[in-house]
């Protein structure tokens, strides 16, 4: 079996969380969950996915308000903005946004399969 795809979701919402779990649970993926913004970029540092699902409404902070920082120091990152509300349209070759909720295809797709 090849190595796990490390992915990291930084969401305070606790139904998003285990919709992530759920869909991703036959995949061949390590989930790591923060609820923060700050735990988010802690594990970022320590861990280094190759996947990032940010939420932009934290309850620390705008998640987005990381997207610079981290494609600027992450160059491999593969960054998923997440939110559900006011989702703006980009056509940004270095991330997605992409609007709650979302379908196992659309993850799915974010991942690469």
């Amino acid at each position: 079996m090849p190595n796990k795809k490390k992915v990291l979701l930084v969401d305070d919402d606790e139904d998003f969380g285990k919709l992530m779990i759920k869909l991703l649970k036959n995949e061949n993926v390590e989930l790591l969950v923060a609820r923060t913004l700050t735990e988010g970029m802690m594990i970022l540092e320590k861990e280094l996915p190759e996947y990032v699902f940010l939420d932009n409404m934290l309850p620390d902070g705008a998640g987005w308000s990381k997207t610079e920082f981290i494609l600027h120091n992450y160059p491999k990152i593969h960054l998923n903005l997440l939110s559900a509300l006011n989702v703006p349209k980009t056509s940004a070759s270095t991330f997605r946004i992409i609007e709650k909720p979302l379908s196992l295809q659309e993850l799915l797709s974010c991942l690469n399969y």
